[in-house]
């Protein structure tokens, strides 16, 4: 049978599922998705930004499989305060197998150690494995294959090195592995895959890999007792964890090029660390009262990229702080509804309010007793950034046409503040007085002329969720005029069954061009509850945590009549709005 062939007949047997049922494993320098088949599908390796190895969930080649033969019912979940995932197939009168996957931790910058672990739970497990490995977006199949004197598989894919582990009866077909495999009843059968540019001469151990990893998750996942939905939160954590680099640096989504509507052109690259995702998901922390473990990590990356660019800060880089690539295509078919795009535009954007969140998340610090010397400095050169271009047009949150968003105005007057209250009295003068004038002039040009709340721009008189959220980090008073009216307005134009849009696109119905945003959703939960309107708090809480799948992961956006995820998954921002809202809705 010819490669062609081949493609065809995995492409059959792998096809791509609805978002809401993929999970997510991850180690910090790489993630992979994973759907309800076995099929591992998305991976991209040594890193993040890398060029995937197994890209089906694109329309390429690569996928690693576990499949039941017999017909089956899928379920899975999590392991409690971990991205460990089981999932668990029960067929008719076969019995029921189970498989957790994981990547091993800690992690290894130079290669992904993928473990997967069959247990025959009920019965005799019957399962086949496939791995069709590819480098550079599915172009490069495995090469130089050949099988040690143990049965394990080594070989090349593009620059990487392989190593395939518990496949040693494996039939090989035009670059293919393929074995069925018997687990009896009561026993377990581990497989293990490592690619990298290196891999060691010494194999990995399952059992002592698998114990590692547990352990990491145990001692990098707390508890988090302040949260009205505390398993919830817990899971938050553990993704957001799972998508930190050791570096400092959390990614915005695992994934790329997934759509956020279908043939709408809007198809993204997210996997590079956003400046401002980074800051939320570390105020999410703090919110929490004392800083939880991954605080100070994600800190450590704000300062150093704010010491290093000041006033020319872009809004994302790659994990390690390196400029985000151009944006290219990869030549993958693309998810079904959107077409494929690797690198990303925002590396040539000026977005004002980063500097605003900048500035929150390092006041956070000082109250909290973290932030060193390079943290104060990075504190006065962002407060001069503000000083030297609040009146600049730039892109905004939604990283659009520039403008004067009032939105980013209204950050930096919280930033502003909330920094005011933690340096030393003259610096704090100065940085009030500058917010003071920047709300000002914010209040003369952008506050509506007949409803008296804040409008997207100068010219732009529509009103944007996301101006709920300064003022909850004292850009003024909740219960400031201004900000109740914006409120209302929110609440009167931009909600449809308790899920946020962003704004409302000119002439066109809500949900005609974009589903609803999760993060606005968590942040309109957390305005009404700092209004006093409790109930109305939770009904949109849990209306918007409960927009996943089996895998709880949260996507950017939530198509509320189809009720199926949209956009990169997971996003990390949302998972850290997730986090901030149970604390905040319990009175934190």
């Amino acid at each position: 049978m010819s490669g062609a062939s081949t493609a065809r007949e995995l492409a059959r047997e792998f096809p791509p599922q609805v978002l809401r049922d993929y999970a997510l494993i991850a180690d910090g320098a790489r993630g992979a998705l994973v759907g309800p088949r076995g099929d591992m599908v998305w991976l991209c390796a040594p890193d993040w930004h890398d060029d995937a190895v197994l890209s089906a969930l694109l329309g390429g080649r690569g996928v690693f499989a576990v499949t039941p033969t017999h017909p089956f019912v899928w379920g899975g979940g999590y392991e409690d305060g971990s991205l460990i995932f089981r999932h668990r197939w029960t067929s008719r009168g076969d019995g029921t197998v189970e498989c957790r996957d994981t990547l091993a931790m800690p992690s290894d910058p130079r290669r992904a150690v993928v473990l997967r672990r069959i247990v025959a739970a009920i019965g005799d497990g019957e399962v086949e494995v496939v791995l069709d490995l590819r480098a550079r977006f599915g172009t490069q199949a495995l090469r130089s294959l050949r099988r040690d004197d143990a049965g394990r598989w080594h070989g090349r894919t593009g620059d990487l090195h392989v190593r395939i582990s518990g496949m040693a009866d494996a039939v090989v077909r035009d670059g293919v592995l393929r074995m069925p495999l018997t687990v009896p009843a009561g026993d377990q059968h581990d497989l293990v895959l490592e690619v990298g540019t290196a891999v060691p001469d010494e194999p990995v151990d399952p059992d002592h890999a698998w114990e590692s990893t547990a352990h990491t998750w145990s001692e990098a996942v707390p508890e988090v007792p302040h949260s009205v939905a505390p398993v919830d939160a817990r899971h938050s954590y553990a993704v957001v964890r799972g998508l930190t680099s050791d570096s400092g640096g959390m990614v915005a989504a695992a994934t790329m090029s997934l759509p956020e509507h279908a043939e709408h052109g809007r198809s993204y690259d997210y996997r590079y660390a956003w400046v401002r995702d980074q800051c939320y998901a570390g105020l999410a922390m703090a919110a929490c009262g004392t800083p939880l473990a991954l605080f100070d990590t994600l800190v450590r990356f704000v300062v150093a990229r704010v010491l290093a660019d000041g006033d020319r800060l872009v809004p994302a880089y790659t994990v390690h702080g390196a400029p985000v690539p151009e944006e290219r295509s990869t030549g993958l078919p693309g998810y079904p509804g959107g077409w494929d795009v690797a690198g990303n535009h925002v590396r040539d954007q000026f977005q004002l309010d980063v500097y605003g969140v900048v500035l929150q998340l390092l006041a956070a610090a000082a109250e909290h007793d973290r932030l060193d010397a390079d943290g104060a400095r990075a504190v006065t050169v962002a407060v001069a950034a503000v000083e030297a271009r609040w009146r600049e047009p730039e892109a905004g949150i939604w990283e659009i046409d520039d403008d004067v968003w009032t939105h980013s105005r209204l950050e930096c007057v919280a930033g502003l503040r909330s920094v005011a209250a933690v340096v030393p009295p003259g610096q704090a003068a100065r940085t009030a007085a500058l917010a003071d004038a920047i709300l000002a002039e914010t209040s003369r040009t952008s506050l509506h002329p007949e409803l008296g709340r804040w409008q997207r721009s100068p010219d732009r008189p529509g009103v944007d969720a996301a101006l709920l959220r300064p003022a909850l980090h004292g850009a003024l008073p909740v219960d400031d005029p201004r900000t109740t009216a914006t409120l209302e307005g929110v609440l009167a134009d931009l909600v449809v069954d308790h899920h946020v849009y962003r704004y409302s696109p000119d002439s066109m119905p809500l949900g005609s061009t974009e589903g609803a945003f999760v993060l606005c959703g968590f942040i309109t939960a957390e305005a009404l509850f700092a209004a006093g309107r409790e109930v109305e708090a939770f009904r949109f809480f849990e209306r918007n945590r409960a927009a996943c799948g089996p895998a709880a992961l949260l996507a950017e956006e939530y198509d509320v009549s189809q009720r199926q995820l949209r956009g990169n998954l997971p996003q990390a921002f949302v998972h850290a709005a997730l986090l901030s809202s149970s604390v905040r809705l319990n009175g934190r």
